[in-house]
């Protein structure tokens, strides 16, 4: 067998550090204090000009320079966006013409459904599934499965015939349901499913056809959506780490085989780990051709409205 023998080192050759270059530097890149009383521009802007943080004013630009140009800003969701009850910052963000566009998976509609109905959702599974109890809420069942019902003859897709359900039967607490605040803010909302995936397909009423084709209407109208991003355009993944990042690339392949021009536009993830999908998906392969892509780790409940005030602030600065 060969012998190894241990380097000697002696022999190792340094260098000095005022001959390496340096990625950090402390008038380029670090954070400055906090002071009582500081803005929200002012608290962003004194943040380090660096990872997470130039990525957040990074993506906040993108934003505002999309809505100035008139380019779709499309927000992509998962459930937990909505069970952490963000939707009044994204309303701000929709009335500020900052988000035209809404896609959420199937559990974030439901979520959505129910706090517009008793303003409460998120059970207990750990409680209630031994029970075989867990996803059988009778009002949410059966309401989101007679719009789809209502929706298929009138032509809607999934997203808009539950908004105008929670909005015509006048939901009690229809002001914090972001379907809701779509449907009368006149942008598209588009849900995604999983057959199997949600609570309301263990329901007595569940219809497969009707709510695969339902699903079906809003894929159709989304591909169109992204098919606008190309030259400006932004598209947010926020707490999807599987069905939202599908949807969008097989969207993209859509419209690029359509012969839409989808490229030099931005995307983004914001999560609170890393997921291989998203990270593909949204942030790498789109923009492999031109265009940037960011993520940005943290907790919705704290990252989310922290890119919000930053849109909102950009615009009232006028950009």
């Amino acid at each position: 067998m060969k012998k190894y023998r241990p380097i000697d080192p002696k022999r190792i050759h340094t260098r000095p550090l005022s001959d390496r270059a340096s990625k950090v530097r402390i008038g380029e890149h670090f954070a400055r204090p906090p002071v009582p009383g500081m803005s929200v521009a002012e608290l962003v802007d004194s943040l380090p000009r660096l990872l997470g943080a130039e990525s957040l004013r990074a993506v906040a630009d993108a934003v505002v320079a999309a809505r100035d140009r008139g380019k779709p800003v499309v927000l992509a969701m998962g459930g937990h966006v909505i069970k952490c009850g963000l939707q009044p910052v994204i309303r701000t963000l929709i009335d500020a013409g900052a988000v035209t566009a809404v896609a959420m998976n199937g559990s974030a509609a439901i979520h959505d459904f129910e706090i517009s109905l008793i303003g409460a959702t998120s059970e207990d599974v750990a409680a209630e599934l031994p029970a075989g109890c867990f996803g059988f809420a009778e009002e949410t069942g059966q309401g989101i499965h007679l719009a789809l019902r209502e929706g298929l003859q009138g032509g809607e897709g999934f997203g808009a015939a539950v908004a105008r359900r929670i909005v015509e039967e006048n939901h009690p607490f229809r002001e914090f349901s972001l379907l809701a605040t779509c449907f009368e803010s006149r942008i598209p909302v588009t849900v995604h499913v999983a057959i199997g995936a949600d609570i309301i397909h263990q329901h007595p009423d569940f219809d497969g056809g009707a709510t695969g084709e339902m699903s079906a209407r809003d894929f159709r109208l989304l591909a169109g959506i992204v098919g606008e991003l190309g030259d400006g355009g932004v598209w947010i993944n926020a707490g999807s780490a599987v069905i939202m990042p599908e949807v969008f690339l097989k969207a993209l392949s859509i419209a690029r085989n359509l012969g839409f021009r989808v490229d030099r536009f931005t995307t983004a993830d914001f999560d609170m780990i890393r997921h291989y999908r998203p990270m593909t998906n949204v942030v790498q392969r789109p923009n492999s051709h031109g265009g940037l892509g960011f993520a940005v780790t943290g907790h919705h409940e704290i990252v989310l409205p922290l890119l919000a005030a930053t849109i909102l602030n950009r615009i009232a600065q006028g950009g």
